[in-house]
Formats: C-alpha cells, sequence, structure tokens
C-alpha cells in the first residue's frame, strides 16, 4: 500500500515549510556556530584558530592554595571568550556586517594589548577606530562566596592606580551584566557624595581638598560613562569555566530556540493558509460543517507551527555544527537547507516506520516510502535554494523551492521504482504510473492555490507578473523549453528589484565555459 493521499499532503507541507525556513535556520544556524567555536578555538570556515577557547582555559592547571583567585582569572578569559561569540551571533542574527573579535586573536599582533581585550572588525577585516574595550570581571572575593558586593568592590578596584590608565584613555570598560547596574547606582551614589564634600570644600577654602576632590570626581563620572554590561553574568562565566560543554550547549539551545520561534510564525501562515483553503472547499462541497472547519484549520495552524519550531530548533543547531565542521563538504552541504530537510526527513520516516512495525506496511513498502520520502526532502533542499535564486525574497522563494523539489523529485522516484518492476508487470505499471501523474496533477492544483494564497502576503502588488511567470514556467517544463523557463524566472526576480543572473542557457554556458565567477 502506498502512501495515503495525506502522508503524502504531509511530506509536502514539511518540505514547504523547510524549504520557507531556510533563511532563518542559515541565519540563525551561523549564530550558532560562533559558539561552537568559542568552544572548540577553532573556526574551521576562516582557518583561525583562537589563542584562549573554553576547552584550553579549563584545561589550564590550577593550585589548590589559590584555587579561588585562580577560577576568578580564568573566568574572566572565559568572558572574553564567550562575550565574543554571543556579540558576533547577535551580529549574525541581526544582519549586521561587523564582528567582535579579541584582540590577541588579531592576525601579526602582539598579545596582551594594554587597554583592549576586545575590537571589532568591518566585513574586510579592518579595524574599526575606537572600537577597543576592556572587560574587567574583578570584583569577587573569597570571604563573600554568596558575592553581594561584588559590584561595590569592583567599582572600588576600578578607581585605584592600577586602573588609571583606562580612564585616562577613555577606554570602554564590560562588566558583569549582572553587576552592571548596582555599579551604575553605586557610582551615582559616590558623585553625589564627592560633590557634597566639594561644595564643603570651597566653603572652607580647602584648596588641597579641592584639587583632590575634583580628581576623584571627575575620575568617577568618565568611569561611570565608560562602563558597559558584558553579554555574560558573573554566574555564566564560572560555568564556562567549570562546565565549557554545557555552557555551550545551553548558548546553542538558547540560539536555536529563536530560531525555532522564527520559523513557527512562517509555518503557521503556511499550514494555516493550506487548511483554510482545504477546508473552504470542503465547506463547499457539504463535506464538512462550519464549526469543524474552523476547529480543523486551528488543529492545522497549530500542528504546522509545531513543525516549524522543531525545524528552526533543530535545523539551527545542525547547520551550526556543519558549518565549523572539519570536512569542506559538510561545510558546503551547510550553505543549502540540508539541515532543515534533515529534520522534515526524520519526521517522515517516523511515521512509515511506525506504520512498518504495526504492521501496516510490508518491509518492501516501508522501504519504497522511506526511498520516497528521502528523495524527495532531500531534492527539496536543493530546489530551495534555486527558489531564493529565482525568487529573492526568503520565505517564498525558499517555500516554492523546498515544494516544488519535493513535488517533482516525488514523482521521478516514483516512477524509477516502478521501472525496476519485473517486466511482466509492464501493465500495472503504466497503471502506477498513470494514477501517480493523475495523483501529482491534484497535488499541483491544490498547492498553487495555497500557495497563491501564501504569496498573496508578500506580493500583492506584483501578483499579475507573477502569475504570468509561473504560468509561463509551467508551460516551459512541459515543453522542455529551458530559455522560457528562465526568462520567467526573471520577470520575477526583475519585477522585485533583482539582478538576472543571465539571460538564457547558452548565456549561462558561456560563463561556465569562460569561468568568470557570478554570483546567483
Amino acid at each position: 500500500m502506498a502512501q495515503s493521499k495525506k502522508d503524502k499532503q504531509d511530506d509536502l507541507l514539511r518540505a514547504g515549510i523547510a524549504g520557507a525556513s531556510y533563511e532563518a535556520v542559515q541565519r540563525y544556524g551561523a549564530a550558532a556556530k560562533e559558539h561552537l567555536v568559542g568552544y572548540s578555538g577553532i573556526d574551521n570556515e576562516s582557518g583561525i584558530t583562537l589563542q584562549k577557547s573554553l576547552k584550553s582555559i579549563q584545561a589550564q592547571g590550577t593550585n589548590d592554595a589559590y584555587a579561588f583567585s585562580i577560577r576568578q582569572q580564568k573566568a574572566g578569559w572565559a568572558a572574553e571568550v564567550k562575550d565574543t561569540a554571543a556579540s558576533n551571533a547577535e551580529n549574525i542574527i541581526e544582519g549586521k556586517s561587523t564582528r567582535k573579535i579579541r584582540h590577541d586573536d588579531l592576525p601579526n599582533t602582539p598579545a596582551n594589548h594594554p587597554l583592549f581585550d576586545h575590537v571589532e572588525v568591518d566585513a574586510d577585516g579592518n579595524l574599526i577606530a575606537g572600537s577597543g574595550s576592556q572587560m574587567k570581571f574583578i570584583g569577587a572575593s573569597e570571604s563573600d562566596l554568596t558575592g553581594v558586593s561584588n559590584a561595590e568592590r569592583a567599582l572600588k578596584k576600578l578607581q585605584s592606580k592600577d586602573f588609571q590608565k583606562y580612564i585616562d584613555n577613555d577606554v570602554t570598560i564590560e562588566v558583569p551584566k549582572d553587576e552592571y547596574q548596582q555599579m551604575i547606582d553605586k557610582a551615582t551614589e559616590e558623585i553625589s557624595s564627592l560633590q557634597n564634600q566639594l561644595k564643603t570644600a570651597k566653603a572652607n577654602g580647602n584648596d588641597k581638598a579641592i584639587v583632590s576632590i575634583e580628581k576623584k570626581l571627575n575620575n568617577l563620572k568618565k568611569l561611570k560613562k565608560n562602563l558597559r554590561p558584558s553579554k555574560l553574568t558573573r554566574e555564566q562565566s564560572l560555568e564556562a569555566v567549570d562546565n565549557p560543554e554545557l555552557s555551550t550547549i545551553k548558548s546553542v539551545a538558547n540560539i536555536s530556540h529563536r530560531a525555532g520561534i522564527k520559523t513557527a510564525e512562517t509555518a503557521a501562515l503556511i499550514g494555516g493558509s493550506a487548511s483554510l483553503v482545504r477546508n473552504i472547499v470542503s465547506m463547499c462541497k457539504g463535506e464538512v460543517e462550519a464549526e469543524d472547519a474552523a476547529v480543523n484549520v486551528a488543529k492545522d495552524t497549530a500542528k504546522s507551527a509545531a513543525v516549524g519550531y522543531g525545524t528552526g530548533y533543530v535545523g539551527s543547531a545542525i547547520k551550526g555544527s556543519m558549518q565549523n565542521s572539519a570536512s569542506e563538504y559538510t561545510r558546503a552541504l551547510a550553505k543549502t537547507n540540508v539541515a532543515g530537510t534533515i529534520v522534515a526527513v526524520t519526521v517522515s520516516a517516523t511515521k512509515t516506520l511506525t506504520r512498518y512495525f504495526k504492521g501496516e506496511i510490508d518491509g518492501t513498502q516501508c522501504l519504497e516510502d522511506l526511498g520516497e520520502q528521502g528523495t524527495g526532502m532531500i531534492a527539496s533542499s536543493m530546489f530551495t535554494v534555486i527558489g531564493q535564486t529565482v525568487i529573492p525574497i526568503p520565505i517564498v522563494g525558499g517555500l516554492i523551492g523546498g515544494m516544488v523539489g519535493y513535488a517533482l523529485s516525488s514523482a521521478t522516484y516514483g516512477i524509477l521504482m516502478n521501472s525496476l518492476k519485473e517486466v511482466e508487470f509492464a501493465h500495472e505499471e503504466r497503471i502506477a504510473i498513470e494514477k501517480a501523474c493523475e495523483e501529482h496533477i491534484k497535488m499541483i492544483r491544490e498547492y498553487r492555490t495555497q500557495m497563491n494564497k501564501i504569496i498573496d502576503e508578500y506580493l500583492s502588488e506584483n501578483m499579475e507578473i507573477f502569475n504570468e511567470s509561473f504560468s509561463g514556467i509551467k508551460d516551459a517544463l512541459a515543453i522542455g523549453d529551458v530559455d522560457m523557463l528562465i526568462e520567467s524566472a526573471n520577470n520575477i526576480t526583475s519585477s522585485l528589484g533583482g539582478k538576472k543572473p543571465f539571460n538564457t542557457m547558452e548565456d549561462f554556458n558561456s560563463k561556465m565555459r569562460a569561468g568568470e565567477t557570478f554570483k546567483l
């Protein structure tokens, strides 16, 4: 027994969700990769090895006699590493091209800069003037294990002679996130006290006291102005020393959760609109009552949101790992939609295996269904990238690419499987192929309606061009006219302000033969 229509629709929807999640999985996955680099100290993508990593910091020795102070020093180093990863992760998520880097990790630069722990670089790796900052996690005391007075002690140390150079050079100082506001409040309180002391000294004509108080006051005002909260609390910095693996997992999980929320929103739109179409049709046919249709739409929307969350959460974590893989091939795959597709394939495969273990299908049918789902979903990841290229809108291009790739490759797989049957089943083979084609025609019609509904949310002003181009693409596929397909896709790209990479197949072949570089 072949996959039911409902199962095929579910697989197609999951492929569409995986496709529409492509941009978010890529972005949040790249952000998660920054934390993996911070843990290992190796950026396989850029070929850079960091001077310090969470792994190497933990591996450094200790001394029982000075265990507390050594742990605090390590926490300061770990904070530098994790703050770098967290800052760059946020820049990636927000689409910023600048990156934060530990000064010691700059190429051809002496270690231990006297003023800066961190600097920022632009997209080309050029140092951004005035971006230097110092990180100070210095308030802990073995006599105050609760940390109640950490902020007060840190503020006092920063005003001491040993730290005067940072004030004199107007250096930004990053402190534990959970102690920052306490330090600001304490500085405000001390400034007010010094101002009152200054008034008294002036009233008494005490010139020596006036000079001393004014210096303290000016230093403290400058210090307060330059304080910044880091990305970490003191507790998080200590956890990064004691259990760097757990610390990294938490950071990746946090980013993956945000990716899941993002993709759940998109998936709810896709699944909800698709369900709305199906249920409206069923209502018109008298197959379902309005109340039941509303419940169905709500259930389908929630189900799609859950699938979208899983795709974003797991997909971004997988993508981050693949992007920092030691394998060049795996890193290349990370640029496709294979991470999100893995999630979709897993869900579909689980359903098929469950049916097999329940005895609902035999071993042969189980393998055939798994093969159909696998080839369909994997090809959808490739078509997602194509969809992103010809339609430069992340959600719409990915959605269409994912669905088209799945539908086309599944149909192809079905035909190939039937072609492997014995010769005596040729008549059954022909009937099966015809039935499969009929099903795919129905699916194409149904999902074109659904896709138009979704696309209308994004392309309301370009629907005429889109419909004409969509028809052109369909006709081109039907008659095998590659130039017509390229022209139709280019019409969409041009209408949305995109740049056409090539105009004809001959144009494409010429560029490939010439070896010239061009960006899709």
